[in-house]
């Protein structure tokens, strides 16, 4: 037996949970489906992130990424404060460890006040030593507008809200999506377990958006490349050591952001993460493997070129990945009194990069539509803190070019 939706969301991330909020929000009357093929909600780069409510203030402004991460803030912090989602914002500092990373800081501080961010400032290392007594540095920025949340409990939320709206609306969990038939004007979709039938559909896959692409008919050169993050965590005699979040000046020659501390709303304290290829997409442990995704990976030109432009930041990595004691060097930057004793193991994401032929990652978000389906092929961070505006973005193309 087929259900019938007026519009089928495939992916049960924060992204696919503030679309479905979005939606629902413009149109009550609409049915909508919500597919995830975990047991619950975010169970993948939602779940695993850092916690960190971003201010927007690393990309370029007037991209995607800049506009959305500006206006999603604002937006998931109102959604927060409404629904009693544990969050605080509490500011973070950025910390100058070495005059070389002064050009660059200069650079960030002036991208910020370009992306309109409230609440940052230039600050000594006098200053940093308040907010931070354990931070040694040479000065640096304070965020006022960065904070933390529970994106799992975000993203649970929003999907409660929207299918309270409308009670042919639902979430199903559990059940993959194998198939898309476009049959006359609605589409055929195929999990595991059932089978439904949508006018629109709506993918935000996340870690295969780009497979999820392919079987909708949806052409695209560059390839999802997975990059594990690992994490450790202060132990119980060091937590003191950082009160909120403390992030390195980023390296503007590698995709990332650095290694970084932050205080999540539970009262741990991570540190990290690294930034290492993974031999499966949704693999969080150091050996884990999954053959068609290192094939995919492996016999693309695209990450052959990204490893060689990035070769010793990679080894580096990698060295790190393993090394409990590099690991902790790295960390030493920002707050030398750390010792061996004060760190320990902690879990790890793994992030999404749209990969292009060149070997660069695609930096900005990317949305694409056809005559009958949204894409969501290219969302790294800030993409949770953002989500209810890309939801937003994604509502409003599909009023536009598929006339929902």
């Amino acid at each position: 037996m087929e259900l019938n939706f007026d519009i089928i969301i495939v992916g049960g991330g924060i992204v696919g949970a503030a679309t479905l909020y979005k939606l629902q929000e413009r149109h009550p009357n609409k049915t909508i489906l919500l597919i995830e093929k975990e047991k619950g909600l975010a169970d993948h780069q939602t779940g695993h992130n850092s916690g960190v409510i971003h201010s927007g203030l690393y990309y370029k402004p007037g991209s995607l990424k800049a506009e959305n991460c500006v206006k999603g803030r604002k937006e998931i912090v109102d959604f927060a404060k409404k629904y009693n989602i544990q969050h605080d914002v509490c500011g973070k500092v950025i910390a100058a460890t070495s005059e070389t990373e002064l050009p660059h800081m200069e650079k960030i501080f002036q991208n910020g006040v370009q992306n309109g961010i409230e609440g940052l400032s230039r600050v000594s290392a006098e200053e940093i030593k308040e907010i931070e007594p354990f931070c040694e540095s040479i000065g640096g920025l304070f965020v006022g507008c960065t904070g933390i949340i529970d994106f799992r409990g975000a993203t649970e939320k929003m999907a409660e809200v929207a299918t309270g709206k409308q009670q042919g609306s639902k979430v199903v969990l559990g059940e993959e999506a194998i198939s898309f038939e476009r049959q006359g004007d609605t589409s055929l979709v195929k999990t595991n377990k059932a089978s439904y039938r949508g006018k629109y559909l709506v993918f935000c896959g996340g870690l295969h958006a780009d497979r999820l692409a392919k079987k909708d008919g949806v052409t695209i050169k560059e390839r999802i490349v997975g990059f594990r993050g690992d994490y450790y965590e202060l132990t119980e005699q060091a937590k003191h050591k950082v009160r909120n979040l403390i992030y390195p000046v980023p390296n503007p020659d590698f995709p990332f952001l650095g290694v970084h501390f932050t205080r999540m709303v539970n009262g741990d304290v991570e540190c990290g993460p690294n930034a290492v290829f993974t031999f499966k997409r949704e693999g969080y442990g150091k050996t884990d493997f999954d053959l068609n995704d290192t094939i995919d990976a492996l016999t693309y030109g695209g990450t052959w070129k990204l490893f060689m432009n990035n070769i010793s930041f990679g080894i580096n990595e990698y060295r790190r990945a393993f090394s409990k004691r590099l690991f902790l060097q790295t960390l030493q930057r920002m707050i030398p009194s750390l010792t061996m004793d004060d760190i320990e193991p902690g879990r790890a994401g793994v992030r999404a990069m749209l990969l292009g032929t060149d070997g660069d990652t695609r930096d900005d978000f990317r949305i694409e539509y056809t005559d009958h389906s949204i894409h969501v092929l290219n969302a790294p961070s800030p993409a949770a803190t953002a989500s209810l505006a890309i939801g937003q973005q994604i509502a409003e193309m599909a009023e536009k070019h598929l006339g929902i």
